[in-house]
C-alpha cells in the first residue's frame, strides 16, 4: 500500500517536474523575444524561473530516491556476500535518513527565518523558496525508511541490495523493461 502510495506521488511529481519545465521555457524564451524584439521584459520570469528550478530539482531527487536512479560505484559492494551487501546498504540507509534530518530541520529552520521575508519581485514569502527542501527531506526519509524496512524484514531480494545505478543506461534499461514487465499478461 505504501509503495503505491510513493509510486503515485513520484506520478505526481513527474508531472509537475514537467510542468515546472515547460514554464521555465516559456517564460524565459518569452522574456528573450520581449526584451530583443521589444524592448520591455517580464520581471517575474527571473525569478519565478529560479524557484521553479529549486522546486523541479529537489522533486527530481526524490523521483531518483524511489527509482534507485543516482549514480555511484558498487565495485566493493558487489564483490560482497549477501551479509555484507545487507550491512552496508542498512548503514547507507542509515546515513540518508540522518542527511534528510539535516535537510528538513535546516529548511524548517530556513522557513521560519524568512517567513516575513519577501522575494524582490513577486513579493512572496521566501518560507515558500525553503520549503522544498523540508518536503524534499520528509519525503525522502519516508522513501528511505521504507526500502529499510523493506531490508530489516527480509523483502529484498539479492539482486536489490545494491542501492545505485553503474550508468545512465542501466537506469534506462531497467526503466524499459519495468514497461515491458508491466506491460506482459
Amino acid at each position: 500500500m505504501l509503495d503505491t502510495f510513493i509510486d503515485r506521488l513520484c506520478r505526481l511529481f513527474g508531472f509537475l517536474m514537467v510542468t515546472c519545465l515547460a514554464l521555465m521555457v516559456l517564460m524565459v524564451f518569452g522574456n528573450v523575444v520581449l526584451r530583443y524584439g521589444f524592448n520591455s521584459g517580464l520581471t517575474v520570469s527571473e525569478e519565478l524561473s529560479r524557484w521553479l528550478f529549486v522546486w523541479m530539482t529537489f522533486l527530481g531527487a526524490l523521483v531518483a530516491l524511489r527509482k534507485h536512479g543516482h549514480l555511484g560505484t558498487d565495485t566493493l559492494i558487489s564483490r560482497l556476500p549477501v551479509a555484507g551487501k545487507k550491512l552496508c546498504l542498512g548503514a547507507s540507509h542509515l546515513l540518508m535518513l540522518a542527511m534528510c534530518w539535516l535537510m528538513a530541520s535546516g529548511g524548517w529552520q530556513q522557513m521560519l527565518i524568512n517567513r516575513t521575508t519577501t522575494s524582490a519581485v513577486m513579493e512572496v514569502s521566501m518560507a515558500w523558496f525553503y520549503a522544498s527542501g523540508v518536503v524534499f527531506g520528509v519525503l525522502g526519509a519516508l522513501i528511505i525508511a521504507h526500502e529499510f524496512w523493506k531490508l530489516v524484514s527480509g523483502r529484498l531480494a539479492e539482486a536489490q541490495l545494491i542501492g545505485i545505478v553503474e550508468s545512465e543506461e542501466d537506469v534506462a534499461t531497467a526503466d524499459a523493461g519495468a514497461g515491458a514487465r508491466k506491460v506482459a499478461p
